[in-house]
């Protein structure tokens, strides 16, 4: 599989543009950039089931975030608070990723 780069990084907080958990907004945990793919803080939870384990003597059912397609995802532009599109400039020899929506800088 290819890697691909991605529009959003870790750290990032994002609005869900697609499927079950649509309009919700997370922060991005970690990102692969290999399957194009996301895991964002609250959505997509899943139930896993876990044997008994020395961390986790009990067992059960444990909630779970499952990894999203990074195209179900949008960054929030950081003036508005809305969903931007994201664009590149190179600022000081650096290329920075910006918010289509405001021009203002994604990276921090």
């Amino acid at each position: 599989m290819s890697q691909t780069k991605l529009h959003v990084k870790q750290g990032d907080n994002v609005k869900i543009i697609s499927g079950k958990d649509k309009g919700k907004e997370g922060k991005i945990l970690e990102a692969y950039p290999n399957s194009s793919r996301v895991l964002v803080e609250g959505i997509n939870m899943v139930k896993k089931h876990a044997k008994p384990s020395q961390s986790n003597p009990q067992g059960g059912i444990l909630n779970q975030e499952a990894a999203i397609h990074v195209s179900n995802v949008m960054p929030i532009d950081p003036k508005s608070g809305e969903p931007t599109r994201v664009g590149y400039k190179v600022e000081n020899g650096k290329k920075v990723r910006i918010a289509k929506k405001s021009g203002e800088s994604l990276d921090k």
